[in-house]
């Protein structure tokens, strides 16, 4: 079982979405993590027979060997990749797991109609770039 790289499939044009993968982006130094942008013009879905509707319904994730994930496990993979293990040890004990799972349905399904400050409080706390990064030198994919 290969896991890494670990190629996300998010949607930009969610605020939400977005501030999280730039958080993601800002501490991918290893490399560990690809991004493809399923809100973007022109994106063809090539993923295991899903639709863009899909797509942008959860996050998804491609394995190294091949296999789909999605919601909370992607979550927890891509921040075991950066090296923020505490948050993929949580969402695998069975009740915080749980939790965090029906916690991301819910917000999979209200995120567009979270108001702005509560994004630029989210992006100033919880979804901090890295230290030495802004979230301005992610917009564009982060490397480091």
């Amino acid at each position: 079982m290969k896991i890494y790289p670990l190629t996300i499939y998010y949607e930009s044009a969610c605020p939400l979405c977005n501030a999280e993968i730039i958080n993601l982006k800002s501490r991918n130094g290893a490399g560990l993590l690809r991004f493809i942008d399923v809100s973007a013009p022109g994106f063809v879905p090539q993923l295991g027979g899903l639709t863009q509707h899909d797509l942008l319904g959860a996050i998804h994730a491609q394995r190294a060997d091949g296999a789909v994930v999605k919601g909370v496990d992607v979550i927890g993979l891509a921040y075991n990749a950066v090296g923020v293990q505490w948050i993929a040890t949580l969402i695998r004990w069975p009740l915080l797991g749980a939790i965090a799972a029906a916690s991301y349905r819910l917000l999979a399904r209200i995120r567009r109609r979270i108001p702005p400050a509560v994004i630029k409080l989210l992006r100033a706390t919880v979804f901090r770039p890295a230290r030495g990064t802004t979230a301005r030198d992610c917009d564009t994919g982060c490397h480091f």
